[in-house]
């Protein structure tokens, strides 16, 4: 039987209390459809939410946690420098990171990429066409050749981030743009999937397809148990000099 792994979804959860639109979709909040997705694929999961005390990102809840999702938009600024570090260093460790639409634009996102992140960017409900590029990725497996979105925001290149290590997926907009919309990332022994979709006014969590790809990520970006621990430092030769 697969081993549990561990997983927090964590969500500004401000739209969706303050925005009618947003909350007309996800009056529950993005936190809980992710989450509720999850629990049905054999995941253990949290939610975590900003308002709540240290975020809902406390030591405990990040050194239980293998993956964390997360998604962000208007506050943030707000999210407190000390548990970016904290989070930052989980990663490191070998905790996943999901990073869902535009967080991208988040300080652990600017932090593990060292640029600026920029994108351009259009709200106008417009068709989105998710191109798979690498049909045989665990993260694509159950898909097609492509997934649809009837309305979404639209990112456009140029995204400000370093080369992936992995182009997963490709957008296509109805305007014309085009948007690097699934790419993997290392750092340290953490592993980091960035997916484009999932403005806060479209239906876009409610997507089979869509969450599918979220699910497929985590198993992805869990951590390998028992893998060997690096040595760093000043060390003794293993031979005789």
């Amino acid at each position: 039987m697969e081993a549990t792994i561990n997983v927090t979804v964590w969500n500004e959860f401000r739209h969706e209390l303050n925005y009618e639109p947003a909350k007309k979709i996800y009056p529950q909040g993005i936190h809980r459809v992710i989450g509720d997705y999850l629990s049905k694929q054999r995941l253990n999961v949290t939610t975590a939410t900003l308002d709540e005390p240290e975020h809902g990102l406390t030591d405990e809840v990040l050194n239980r946690t293998d993956v964390l999702v997360w998604w962000g938009h208007i506050a943030g600024d707000e999210v407190r420098d000390d548990i970016v570090e904290k989070i930052h260093d989980r990663i490191l460790g070998g905790m996943g990171l999901i990073v869902l639409h535009s967080a991208s634009q988040s300080k652990i996102f600017k932090k593990l990429m060292g640029t600026s992140c920029s994108i351009k960017w259009r709200e106008a409900n417009e068709k989105e066409r998710i191109w798979i590029l690498q049909p045989n990725h665990p993260i694509t497996e159950g898909l097609g050749e492509y997934i649809e979105l009837a309305e979404e925001e639209m990112y456009g290149e140029f995204f400000d981030v370093p080369a992936p290590d992995e182009l997963i997926m490709v957008s296509w907009f109805q305007g014309g743009e085009i948007f690097r919309s699934g790419m993997t990332y290392t750092r340290g022994k953490g592993k980091i999937f960035v997916f484009r979709p999932g403005h806060e006014t479209s239906p876009t969590y409610h997507n089979q397809e869509i969450l599918k790809v979220i699910s497929n990520s985590v198993h992805w970006a869990a951590p390998v148990k028992g893998t060997t621990v690096p040595v760093f430092g000043n060390v003794k030769p293993l031979e005789k000099l």
